[in-house]
């Protein structure tokens, strides 16, 4: 069997298939500065950091994640990380999912993710 492409995944029964991503950079159009921009905010930090460490082979939604926070206000936060290209979501009906765009990362920015994972999180923030 070939391996899943970007648009299918394995399911135990053969690969089914995905929705398209939502409207991100290119590998080659991310910018340094708008990684860098989106990080500097501790929650979205705190997602990617997440979703490096601790996702599964699945996209994820905004629940999985356990913030309490508004739904309006995870949207906004989610975006910015997609616009940033740090990570890809896609539409499931009413529910976008998310996952982190790691081989692009590590092509386009050797040793960010390392930093990222080496981040340890402030306990008053």
């Amino acid at each position: 069997m070939p391996p899943p492409s970007n648009s299918a995944r394995p399911n135990g029964k053969g690969l089914i298939e995905l929705p398209d991503p939502l409207p991100e950079p290119a590998e080659g159009e991310l910018k340094l500065e708008a990684v860098f921009a989106a990080l500097a905010d501790p929650l979205r930090l705190t997602i990617v950091r997440k979703l490096m460490l601790e996702a599964e082979a699945y996209d994820h939604t905004c629940g999985w994640f356990g913030f309490d926070r508004p739904k309006s206000t995870l949207t906004h936060h989610f975006r910015a990380l997609r616009d940033a290209g740090l990570i890809q979501q896609r539409q499931y009906g009413l529910e976008r999912r998310s996952r982190l765009r790691t081989e692009d990362l590590n092509r386009r920015f050797p040793g960010l993710l390392d930093l990222i994972r080496a981040w340890k999180p402030s306990s008053n923030g």
